[in-house]
């Protein structure tokens, strides 16, 4: 049996039908193919690569974070991050330098090798703690034009209070970084390398700044996410570290840094873009033989 419509005035018999029906059908999938997909979530914030390329006019931020096994917070911190500078239109990229070595963690000698990385592609840097999450949106991340941005500040950071406190998270501009020649390589362990850091600063003349009206408080500003008992943090002293350590530090700096990047890693967190910088820190033990203190608590001999 011979088939045939009428299709606005003509008379169209079956195979030409078909043949028109595939046509159609084709050019309405390459239609719908070309809408924005939407699944009722909320959508996550544009990568901000694509910012940077797009936004040359606007200062780009590399931030900054020094880590080792610290990967619960990681999954927790980028998302956070992502959504929280989103509403900012901040260009930025999130650098995680991670130490892969036997030595102890130094945080600001990671800090200097995230800064040589990145220098020549970045107007300034945020230090960043992985385990600080800003929650008040009037803690703005804007290039720091006059001086160091000191974001989370003893009136608002919820363990550390005295004045010259600039730890947990730190905005520089390049220009300035480089003036104080980077951060002291000394500081083997946890604690006070921010706090020589202040020195160098207020050394050349700089000024610490921090965010004004805030409101919130110290237990509504930051999350900080830090667990004392499961992450217990490495104060051992040893040598003559503590003696060194206490005393502002001219020798080393950005210049004299020792380290090798072993492998650089393009990775993402829930489809948010980030680097991995893997580190390897070399030690002077001449100069800082605290860089591997004995343990205090070796595992004792089995009886033979």
């Amino acid at each position: 049996m011979r088939v045939s419509v009428s299709l606005m005035g003509y008379r169209v018999t079956g195979s030409k039908c078909l043949i028109l029906c595939v046509v159609l059908t084709f050019i309405m999938g390459c239609y719908l193919a070309s809408l924005p997909l939407e699944d009722g979530k909320a959508a996550l914030p544009k990568p901000i690569e694509n910012a940077i390329s797009n936004e040359s006019n606007k200062k780009r931020m590399a931030i900054l974070v020094p880590f080792r096994d610290r990967f619960e917070e990681l999954l927790e911190f980028v998302p956070h991050m992502f959504a929280f500078l989103s509403k900012q239109d901040i260009p930025f990229h999130i650098f995680i330098v991670q130490q892969k070595d036997s030595n102890r963690f130094n945080r600001a000698s990671l800090i200097n090798v995230g800064f040589l990385h990145t220098r020549n592609d970045y107007d300034y840097i945020a230090m960043h703690d992985v385990d600080l999450l800003p929650l008040n949106d009037d803690l703005k991340y804007e290039y720091p034009e006059s001086g160091p941005l000191h974001i989370s500040s003893p009136d608002t950071h919820p363990r550390y209070y005295y004045k010259t406190f600039i730890g947990g998270i730190l905005l520089i501009k390049r220009e300035h970084f480089e003036l104080v020649k980077g951060m002291s390589n000394n500081y083997w362990g946890w604690g006070l390398e921010d706090d020589e850091f202040y020195v160098r600063l207020r050394d050349v003349g700089l000024k610490v700044t921090r965010p004004s009206n805030i409101t919130t408080g110290r237990d509504k500003t930051f999350r900080h996410m830090h667990d004392k008992t499961y992450r217990k943090r490495d104060m051992r002293k040893c040598f003559n570290q503590r003696e060194v350590t206490r005393r502002r530090d001219r020798i080393t700096g950005l210049h004299d840094v020792a380290y090798n990047i072993h492998s650089t890693h393009r990775v993402t967190v829930d489809g948010l873009p980030l680097t991995v910088l893997n580190v390897e820190l070399v030690c002077n033990k001449e100069t800082t033989p605290w860089c591997q203190c004995p343990d205090p608590n070796p595992p004792k001999k089995k009886a033979t």
